[in-house]
Parts: structure tokens; C-alpha cells; sequence
């Protein structure tokens, strides 16, 4: 049994998030999370409206009495998005813990406190993370340039933000970014984190919401198999390497702009990917630990697996190698 910061604070038995993921965090994969022992985040914009956020917060308490999170998630968008009432669904919903990313969530944070809601506030630099532990998140998940999704502009790898944020905060720490297995869980504690965060890799279990041709593609992806889109717009985002992030990358280098690329980046065809198995319907995430799995387990297995092998190296190969 490993305990942290992080188990003691948010009351789950191991140091383990799944992090938010866009159309993957729904209720069956989070309540796989949640029974297995970690933390699941739902995602709440994956859901087309507050009302049917609310339902499947609902339909992951009929699958699961342990706890879990929402995912929060405000960036810029084609399409103004009603933040305010996706943040009301969560807090009227009871819903303890929250996972914020992306822009600063100060504006949200008295509606949270008042409501008694736990933050988890993920970071791509150590700055953002001083600045969101001062307005009063309760853990920060420090995310590393591995990481599908978002890494920031600061281009630091998780070697080096992870410990650099343990010398700064106070709070428990999430190590987000190329986490995929057991050796990743000791290594982040030993760096001094609390826990780690991992979206790629649950991707890849029986339970996620995914079609299986991607699931195997996954599998039989290597650790070169991502690319950076949207750099030269300022919103570096890290995908799967096929024909649309290609042309989008192609694109940038034309000097094109928000208004020609959002089409073709559409989150929608990305929901393609995942429903049909035809991995070029549209640009979908994926992190460098990519190149780190090998098989689709159920989530039970795989949050076994990883705290057994991280307790047997930090138990043994660390102190052999100490002795």
C-alpha cells in the first residue's frame, strides 16, 4: 500500500489520476478508475450541455461509491462555451474534487471553496503552479513536455519540472506527462511527487470509451508516433502523428491561421476517431509514453500492476542498490 500526500487528502487508496481526456472521460472509464482504487476524472465538456453533465455524474454514482473527480477545462475556442454552467452542474451535483486546467480557474474558486470542492489544478511551468497554489488549489498536477494535449510553450520536460515544482510548492504534487507504468510511479516519487496522472495509458484499457483499432494502435505505436500542432498560434497541443496533424503542421508552415486550421482540427472529427476506429477522421491525443504500452488490460489490472511493480522497485532495487 502506498501512501501519499495525495491518497490522504483525496481519500482514494492509490496515488493515481486519470486524467481528463476529451470524449474518453465518461462514466465507464472513471468508475473503472474509481473501483479499482485511483482517482477518475470525468470530462465535463465532453458532455454537449450542463444537464447532460449532471446526468452522467449521475450515471457514474450508479456504477461506483468511491470517490471521483470532474474535469474542468477552460481554453480558447471557436465556439464560446457556457463555463458558468458547466461550473454550477459540478458544484449542484456535490461533486467533490475537481480537476481545473488550462486558463487560471481564480474566478471559480469561491463557488468551489463555498461548495467544500477540492482543486487539482494541472500546470505546464512552475510559475503557473506557485500562482495557483497562492489562490488556493489544493493540489497542483505539474504536467511535463511528454504529456498529451497541452505542454505549455516552456518546452520542459517532466525530469526536470517535476522536482524543480517540489522545491517550490507545498501542496501535493501530480506528475503528469510520459506515465505509464510502474517504473514511471517510483520514479515521480523519488523526484517528489505524490502521485502520477495518466491519460494515454488508460486509453488503452478494456473500459475506455475507444474504438479497439485505435486501442491496437496504440499498442503498436512507438514513442515517435506524436507531433506538436498549433505551435506557431501559441497553443501547442501534442497528438497522434497521422494525415491531419501533417496537414495541419503543413499549414502553420504556409502561415495560416485559426479561422483555416480550426476546421480541420475540429474536436468532432476527433470524436470520430475514437467511435468509427479510422484513425485519420481527425487530429486525436496522444502522449510520448505511447511508445511505453504494450497491451489493453482492464483498469483494475493496470492500476494493480503499476502500484505492485513501483512498491517492488522502490522496495527492493532501491535498497539493493543502497546496501
Amino acid at each position: 500500500m502506498m501512501k501519499t500526500r495525495f491518497t490522504e487528502a483525496f481519500g482514494v487508496e492509490h496515488p493515481i489520476i486519470q486524467g481528463g481526456m476529451q470524449w474518453v472521460g465518461r462514466a465507464e472509464l472513471v468508475s473503472a478508475v474509481a473501483n479499482a482504487g485511483a482517482l477518475g476524472c470525468l470530462t465535463a465538456l465532453t458532455q454537449p450541455t450542463p444537464e447532460d453533465l449532471s446526468k452522467e455524474i449521475g450515471r457514474v454514482r450508479d456504477m461506483t461509491d468511491k470517490p471521483f473527480a470532474v474535469n474542468f477545462t477552460i481554453l480558447p475556442t471557436l465556439k464560446p462555451i457556457p463555463y458558468d454552467e458547466y461550473m454550477d452542474a459540478i458544484v449542484q451535483s456535490g461533486v467533490k474534487i475537481v480537476e481545473t486546467a488550462g486558463n487560471n480557474p481564480k474566478a471559480h474558486m469561491p463557488k468551489l471553496k463555498e461548495a467544500g470542492i477540492k482543486v487539482i489544478h494541472k500546470c505546464t511551468s512552475v510559475r503557473h503552479a506557485i500562482t495557483a497554489q497562492k489562490i488556493g488549489v489544493d493540489a497542483i498536477s505539474i504536467d511535463g513536455f511528454e504529456c498529451a494535449g497541452h505542454p505549455g510553450e516552456d518546452d520542459t520536460p517532466g525530469l526536470i519540472l517535476i522536482p524543480k515544482a517540489a522545491d517550490k510548492i507545498d501542496i501535493p504534487i501530480i506528475a503528469s506527462g510520459g506515465f505509464a507504468d510502474g517504473r514511471g510511479l517510483a520514479a515521480a516519487i523519488a523526484l517528489g511527487a505524490d502521485g502520477i496522472n495518466m491519460g494515454t495509458r488508460f486509453m488503452a484499457t478494456q473500459e475506455a470509451p475507444v474504438h479497439e483499432t485505435i486501442k491496437q494502435k496504440i499498442v503498436s505505436a512507438d514513442e515517435l508516433q506524436t507531433t506538436l500542432i498549433f505551435r506557431t498560434l501559441r497553443n501547442t497541443t501534442r497528438m497522434f502523428s497521422n494525415e491531419v496533424s501533417k496537414k495541419i503542421i503543413e499549414m502553420e508552415a504556409e502561415g495560416k491561421g485559426i479561422d483555416e486550421i480550426g476546421p480541420i482540427a475540429s474536436g468532432l472529427k476527433g470524436k470520430l476517431v475514437y467511435e468509427t476506429g479510422d484513425e485519420n477522421a481527425g487530429v486525436w491525443s496522444a502522449g510520448m509514453c505511447i511508445g511505453l504500452i504494450n497491451d489493453i488490460p482492464t483498469v483494475k489490472e493496470l492500476v494493480e500492476r503499476i502500484v505492485n511493480d513501483a512498491e517492488t522497485i522502490i522496495n527492493e532495487r532501491f535498497r539493493r542498490i543502497v546496501a
